[in-house]
């Protein structure tokens, strides 16, 4: 796996920010962001379906991944870490799709509600996206990891119109990148279309 353009990521070394990924690797989507920013702490958000995954799940936790509440109730608590983690300083990674599409090469499409958190902290936010190009040798594509930003809320908008505009931003520079993807090891199509 090659890392592009990682360098945008320096200058906010002295802060939390967010980072955004196409769900694309089981088990790489897990361990690439500690790739992305080695020298910064990185906590991924994940749901609670996660800790069922045979011996990978109940580790999650331990390998900083920060479980999504299945109840309202929780939910303030886990407000709570995720602000203590960027004012800590560290990085969140999120995987808006939700789902893994093992070596999918489009950007799926996600919600505008991803992006409340990087609108209510007024942190900054950046895209990753994962590409996939044909190797010389051996059937497996090779991975190249595109980061772009940084991508902040825009001031004289409300919150929700701010969460828009990081989506629409993101969205739109992920979806630019995925098309450096130059092999599609596996094909996707819809239920009874042909390939």
């Amino acid at each position: 796996m090659s890392i592009k353009n990682r360098q945008v990521l320096k200058p906010y070394n002295n802060q939390g920010y967010f980072l955004y990924g196409n769900h694309t690797q089981p088990v790489g989507d897990v361990l690439t962001p500690r790739h992305e920013s080695p020298f910064k702490s990185v906590y991924t958000l994940a749901g609670t379906a996660n800790l069922g995954i045979p011996i990978l799940g109940p580790m999650l936790t331990m390998g900083g991944a920060i479980i999504v509440p299945d109840s309202w109730r929780k939910l303030r608590e886990f407000d709570r870490v995720v602000k203590k983690r960027i004012d800590q300083k560290h990085a969140i990674m999120i995987y808006p799709e939700a789902h893994v599409w093992p070596y999918y090469t489009k950007i799926r499409p996600f919600s505008d509600s991803a992006f409340h958190y990087p609108v209510q902290q007024q942190a900054p936010s950046f895209c990753v996206t994962t590409t996939y190009q044909k190797r010389r040798f051996g059937s497996k594509p090779r991975r190249t990891v595109y980061i772009d930003g940084p991508f902040l809320p825009k001031t004289g908008l409300n919150k929700k119109e701010q969460q828009e505009q990081l989506h629409q931003d993101i969205y739109n520079c992920m979806v630019a990148r995925s098309k450096s993807s130059t092999y599609e090891y596996i094909k996707y199509k819809k239920k009874g279309e042909e390939v």
